[in-house]
């Protein structure tokens, strides 16, 4: 009798032990921060991981004034394009097109593009667009604003766009470059934004972000 009660008891305590292990586990998985496997860019890689998106303001397709406000603590993807651009930049509006579908109803997730002919992009121009794209309001941004700011932005904020050669006659950004963005302003991906390939990637990274994220889910 005494046998059977000790193998019990026994019992008890290994159900116990591995019930106060799984308990403490799932308390520090818990409280522990994901850690996501996308790099961080920056100008200089060794302080890449504390650089963040400059400010900037502009206007969007709306009139509405957008601001690196408008996506502190959003995960979003900006591009450089323009609307009369029958090359690269149709391609790439519409992969964008297919991000803002996969996200659709989620509202921590925004695009951001950035004319690069902002003389000739006014903001009736953009609305037209941005109609054409089926834009959600709200979520993805088509803005103008001073050519010499955008274009700072594109070299030297997100570093899609070479520095401005003097050698060149024309002053001009022109880049297929889609950059992924966390909400704490840092860069986490670079994708080809004419590369069907790249916009899975670029989805998939979304979702990985979402993960170290959780108040963009």
């Amino acid at each position: 009798m005494l046998n059977k009660f000790l193998k019990i008891f026994a019992s008890l305590v290994v159900i116990f032990i591995i019930a106060a292990w799984w308990y403490m586990a799932q308390e520090i998985k818990k409280n522990t921060p994901y850690q996501s496997a996308l790099p961080y860019y920056g100008a200089d890689t060794n302080t890449a991981e504390s650089y963040m998106v400059e400010k900037f303001q502009f206007v969007n397709h709306y009139g509405d004034t957008v601001s690196r406000k408008t996506f502190e603590n959003k995960i979003w993807v900006t591009d450089f394009f323009y609307t009369t651009c029958e090359g690269i930049c149709p391609i790439m509006s519409k992969n964008l097109v297919k991000v803002q579908d996969a996200f659709k109803d989620n509202p921590n997730i925004k695009i951001l593009s950035h004319t690069v002919d902002p003389e000739y992009d006014n903001q009736k121009v953009l609305f037209e667009y941005a109609q054409k794209h089926q834009a959600i309001k709200g979520k993805w941004h088509f803005v103008t604003g001073e050519a010499s700011k955008i274009y700072h932005l594109a070299r030297y904020s997100y570093f899609v766009a070479t520095p401005q050669d003097s050698t060149y006659g024309e002053d001009f950004v022109h880049s297929q470059l889609i950059a992924l963005i966390d909400p704490h302003l840092h860069i986490r991906g670079y994708y080809d934004g004419t590369n069907g390939k790249d916009m899975i990637k670029l989805i998939q990274d979304i979702k990985e972000l979402q993960k170290e994220y959780p108040q963009a889910r």
